[in-house]
Parts: C-alpha cells; sequence; structure tokens
C-alpha cells in the first residue's frame, strides 16, 4: 500500500517495480489511494476545462503511427495553410465564453521555423489578452525558440513523450525519446510551465505505462499538465488495427499518475468519444481533473458540449474557474 509514501510528498525517486506493484494494485485499493491522494491536493469536485484549436494542419514529416497529420500516411486529411490570428481569436473567444480556462494551439511541424514563430507569437499574445491561460504544441524547440515563447505570454507548452523510452522506437522513427526530452528541457529552462504525457493503446504492455510514468515522475519537475490520452484509431495510421485497450488499464493508469505526481493536473484528454459515462466518471473518481472541452481536438471528435455539461453535472463536478 502506497498511502503513506505517496499522499505525503512528491517523490521523484520511483522505481520501477515500485510502479509496476502501484499499476497492479487491488483495484479498490488503487482508486482509494489515488482518491486520498487527489483529496490533499486539489479539490475533489472541480475539473479544469481546456479548449484545443488547430492553428495548422496536416502534412506533418514526423511517422507517429497514431497521427493522421503525418505526411506518412493515407488518412483523408490534408495540409493546409496556418490559420490567421482572427480565427484564433474567435476560436478562443467561443471557448472562454462555453467555460474554458486555458487555450491550447496546435501546429503539425517537427520543428518550427523563424517565420512560423513570427506567426504564432501573436496570436499568444492576442488570446493572453483575454485573460486565458496560452498553451502551445509545436514539435520541437530550442531553447532560444522557447525563451521567444515565454517573452510572448505563453503558459504552458505542450510536448508529449507518448509511451515508455522502450517501446517508443515501435511508433515512431524520425525523432528519437532523447530529443522529445530536450525539448521539455528546453521549456522548464525558459521558465514555461510543462504540458506532457503520453498515449494509451498503443499495443504497449503494462510495463511501457509504468515506463511512461516513471519517466514523466522522476522528471527534476513534474509536469504541471499530464494528459493521458486513449489512442483513436483513424483508419489508415499503422494503429488502425491494434487491440482496444482495457478501459480498467487506462482508469489505473489515471490513478498511477495521480498517485505519482500529486500535484499536476491529470488531463482526461483524446479517446473520451469512445468512453461510456461510466469509465469517465470512475477516470474522476481516479483523479483526472482537468479534460479537453469542445467538440473537436486537433483532427479527431471530442464529446459534444452539451454531453460533458450533463455529465458533469449528473457528477456534481463544478468547472474550476480559476485555471
Amino acid at each position: 500500500m502506497y498511502v503513506e509514501k505517496t499522499t505525503l510528498s512528491v517523490r521523484h525517486d520511483w522505481s520501477k517495480a515500485e510502479t509496476l506493484e502501484l499499476l497492479q494494485q487491488p483495484f479498490n485499493d488503487l482508486i482509494f489511494n489515488a482518491q486520498q491522494t487527489h483529496r490533499l491536493n486539489f479539490d475533489p469536485n472541480k475539473v479544469q476545462l481546456s479548449t484545443l484549436m488547430n492553428i495548422k494542419t496536416g502534412g506533418c514529416p514526423e511517422d507517429c503511427a497514431y497521427c493522421p497529420q503525418s505526411a506518412h500516411y493515407k488518412t483523408g486529411v490534408g495540409a493546409e495553410k496556418i490559420a490567421s490570428v482572427e480565427e484564433v481569436v474567435s476560436q478562443a473567444k467561443a471557448a472562454k465564453n462555453k467555460g474554458a480556462t486555458r487555450f491550447c494551439m496546435g501546429a503539425a511541424w517537427r520543428q518550427p521555423k523563424k517565420g512560423d514563430l513570427e506567426k504564432v507569437v501573436p496570436m499568444v499574445k492576442a488570446v493572453k489578452e483575454m485573460q486565458l491561460e496560452t498553451c502551445l504544441t509545436l514539435g520541437m524547440l530550442t531553447l532560444e525558440q522557447a525563451r521567444t515563447l515565454k517573452a510572448s505570454g505563453l503558459d504552458y507548452y505542450n510536448h508529449n513523450i507518448d509511451t515508455s523510452p522502450e517501446y517508443y522506437s515501435k511508433i515512431i522513427s524520425t525523432r528519437d525519446y532523447r530529443e522529445r526530452l530536450t525539448t521539455l528541457e528546453h521549456v522548464r529552462n525558459a521558465g514555461i510551465n510543462v504540458c506532457c504525457g503520453g498515449i494509451i493503446g498503443m499495443g504497449e504492455a503494462q510495463k511501457d505505462r509504468a515506463g511512461l510514468l516513471l519517466t514523466l515522475a522522476n522528471m527534476p519537475n513534474h509536469p504541471e499538465s499530464v494528459p493521458i490520452n486513449m489512442l483513436v484509431k483513424v483508419e489508415g495510421t499503422p494503429l488502425d488495427d491494434v487491440e482496444t485497450a482495457d478501459p480498467i488499464e487506462f482508469i489505473r493508469t489515471i490513478a498511477a499518475a495521480r498517485i505519482m505526481m500529486p500535484k499536476s493536473y491529470i488531463r482526461l484528454s483524446a479517446g473520451r468519444n469512445s468512453m461510456s459515462d461510466e469509465t469517465q466518471a470512475l477516470c474522476y473518481l481516479a483523479g483526472a481533473n482537468s479534460i479537453f472541452y469542445g467538440e473537436k481536438l486537433l483532427t479527431t471528435d471530442n464529446p459534444q458540449l452539451i454531453e460533458d455539461r450533463l455529465l458533469l453535472k449528473r457528477l456534481g463536478i463544478q468547472p474550476n474557474k480559476n485555471r
């Protein structure tokens, strides 16, 4: 049992054996421990709402096996030009009016070029002026680029590590694990909050889910936001026919993330469209306290706003207005 160890302090020294033991606890014990940890650090009946906008779709040179925006696969997602600042402001206003407190902007790039950043910086500034938290995901960054984004008012940068170091090469060949970690170091060193998580259901074993959590939890500073995604299978990608992950294993991953990173926002992210209300409710019970709120993620559907509102009302969970 990890109650005493994990609820009273923030750790950065987890072992693989401990992490596996945590994931393999009897389900009721794991949820109990996660809920105790959650209540010591957060209001258990509040959730942070983020909205994600794709500011540049398709044509990405990376070969991430899960991604419909990769130029390597025929998924029907074509390359588009970057959105205008006016389009971003319009969507950010709509997101704020619907209750979101953070507006995330994503572009299908391996790494932004100088000209790309010159287009993105005005977006960050415009969204920041609307009293929304700002978040970007643009691929790899140099330290200089990270500092430029910090100066523009960027609050969060998302760069997921996706899976364990051992399983990573089975999912991506165009970028190695170390490159992802280097970008996260640049983001942290520039003074930007880190948003970093992974994807469950890519054919990985439980040991790989443990490896993902271990990498995140043993960082010198835990990511402020940890998105846990359920794979959204897209026709044309190599993972289109992978076996669907067990929802119980997904909930276990949420609970373990909450225990190992007690002060982080654990985001129930992509894949909610295929989850039952009961699965989502158990994720909240396991410690998830952030969601992407809106009708679309980057290129895949998200639960309709009315469905989210109804479920949160049934559960007695209120949006966190302070985040």
